[in-house]
């Protein structure tokens, strides 16, 4: 009952997407699972204690740092929430401290990459799904949009007068992202060729399969694994990788940070400034190998 109504919470108001709040109830409930089978208590009668107990089994089966913090986060909502609502007296997760986390510089793709397999004519063929996939990459490195957003888009999010396309971000928060010349002609084509294959029928999707259902994110993830795939050999290969490498690729070439902050629709600062780091970091590489006394 407590867990539910503070999903609830989380979804109306709050407004946390599906993907979020569904991570938080998996959480609660690995947390909730342990300290009813560990100490046969309910959540409103958990301490500090138990929750350190929780944290230890948490390191004992290797559990990845991040992945205890986040677990942390989402019980420091949670145990606020019901504080607030007076189900509890005292909150336990105040004498709880969160593991260190070493700072992971963001995974990117070079630019010069990305250039090489847009801009082959070999690597996407002329079917619609051909057509279809490249477009997912245009979009995801040429605006930086969250998988979650891309799925959101209609065909009438598209202003082409304006240039523009319209995206609808975490907590329902509406950001306008500009368009480059190529990026507006390709978008034309792709809806051009979606109405040719009658594919725009089932729904006003921008993203469709090739039975013109709605995309997916399976479906999103497989495109950018695939074609990423042809020109890295590192592991990570998400949509969220093309994320990092819009802003960074922007950051190197002089965008000001509070212009990409609002371009990646992030709450605040600091989540932009991890950027910062990454072209530190490059600018440390280029100097090691140009300069003679590096």
């Amino acid at each position: 009952m407590l867990i539910s109504s503070f999903l609830t919470y989380l979804q109306t108001e709050k407004r946390y997407s599906p993907h979020t709040v569904l991570s938080y109830k998996t959480d609660l409930l690995q947390f909730q699972d342990f300290i009813l089978k560990t100490f046969e208590l309910d959540l409103s009668k958990v301490q500090a204690q138990h929750v350190r107990s929780f944290i230890v089994d948490l390191l004992d089966v290797k559990i990845s740092e991040n992945a205890i913090g986040r677990k942390i986060s989402t019980l420091r909502s949670f145990y606020k929430y019901l504080l607030r609502e007076k189900e509890i007296k005292s909150n336990p997760m105040l004498l709880i401290k969160a593991p260190k986390v070493p700072k992971r510089l963001p995974v990117l793709i070079e630019e010069v990459k990305m250039d090489s397999l847009l801009d082959s004519d070999s690597s996407f063929d002329d079917s619609f799904s051909g057509q279809r996939d490249k477009i997912v990459l245009e979009i995801l490195f040429g605006t930086g949009v969250r998988l979650a957003e891309l799925l959101r888009v209609k065909e009438n999010d598209i202003n082409f007068y304006e240039g523009t396309i319209k995206v609808l971000g975490k907590r329902n928060k509406e950001r306008i992202i500009p368009l480059h010349t190529e990026l507006i002609k390709q978008l034309k084509d792709y809806l051009a060729l979606k109405t040719v294959e009658k594919l725009n029928n089932k729904s006003t999707t921008l993203i469709v399969t090739n039975t013109g259902t709605a995309a997916y994110p399976k479906l999103i993830y497989r495109i950018v694994n695939r074609y990423l795939t042809l020109i890295s050999t590192q592991d990570k290969k998400s949509p969220h990788v093309l994320r990092h490498s819009f802003a960074s690729s922007l950051l190197n070439r002089g965008a000001d940070l509070n212009a990409i902050k609002e371009l990646l629709g992030h709450a605040s600062l600091a989540a932009t400034q991890v950027y910062t780091h990454t072209s530190v970091e490059r600018l440390k590489s280029i100097y090691k190998q140009a300069h003679p006394k590096a």
